[in-house]
């Protein structure tokens, strides 16, 4: 078998390992469609819990380093060495800083400062989640809310994701429908996944008075 060959059966093996992966099941937080714009969806999400973790650097490294440390956690590095099941998406969000001055008090980015959320299992509340063992870990619920996704496939490079940001945004700027917010990466595959079959998202929170209506 020659070079060229062997390399075509390697990269088919591999697709049908990331397809037969992706048949899997793995539990997300509860949403509703509740519209569409064009390729933009808007979901309704009910409550969910998430172990998040802040660090500064890098959307590469910071995303790198909160997915080890969050894995540890749902993999037993808590209060009981309590394995979790693993769940989708990991999200990524630029972290906020309160800037103390006069009235109102003000929040914007800080630059290199991210936040990474793994969403806890359905069943899983705040009173009952393992505590974890790295202080830099966070438990909380997250609020019901109203979000507009674009989904891609593709690598995880800055390009693709400025390039898919850039249409939510017109989209949502066309329909005049309004965000609020810092866009959340919502990444739902490992990255041994090839990448013409990975799902990724990015999502924008909707403002109240703009979102619309759930049927």
């Amino acid at each position: 078998m020659n070079a060229a060959r062997r390399l075509r059966t390697l990269l088919a093996a591999l697709a049908l390992w990331a397809v037969s992966l992706a048949c899997v099941a793995i539990e997300e937080p509860r949403f509703d469609v509740v519209g569409q714009v064009g390729d933009v969806e808007l979901r309704a999400y009910a409550p969910y819990v998430v172990a998040e973790v802040t660090l500064t650097g890098s959307a590469e490294d910071t995303g790198n380093q909160g997915f080890r440390i969050l894995a540890g956690y749902i993999f037993g590095k808590n209060q009981g060495e309590q394995r979790l099941a693993m769940t989708a998406p990991v999200a990524q969000v630029r972290a906020p800083v309160k800037l103390e001055m006069t009235a109102p008090v003000i929040q914007q980015a800080e630059a290199g400062s991210y936040v990474v959320q793994f969403v806890l299992p359905a069943d899983v509340t705040l009173a009952t989640a393992p505590r974890p063992q790295d202080p830099r870990i966070v438990l909380r619920e997250n609020p019901a809310k109203r979000v507009a996704v674009i989904r891609y496939s593709g690598t995880w490079s800055k390009a693709n994701y400025d390039e898919h940001l850039a249409k939510l945004r017109q989209a949502l700027e066309s329909a005049r429908l309004v965000w609020t917010g810092e866009p959340v990466y919502a990444r739902y595959d490992p990255p041994f996944k090839p990448w013409f079959l990975r799902r990724n998202e990015i999502w924008l929170e909707l403002a109240g008075e703009t979102a619309p209506a759930a049927h």
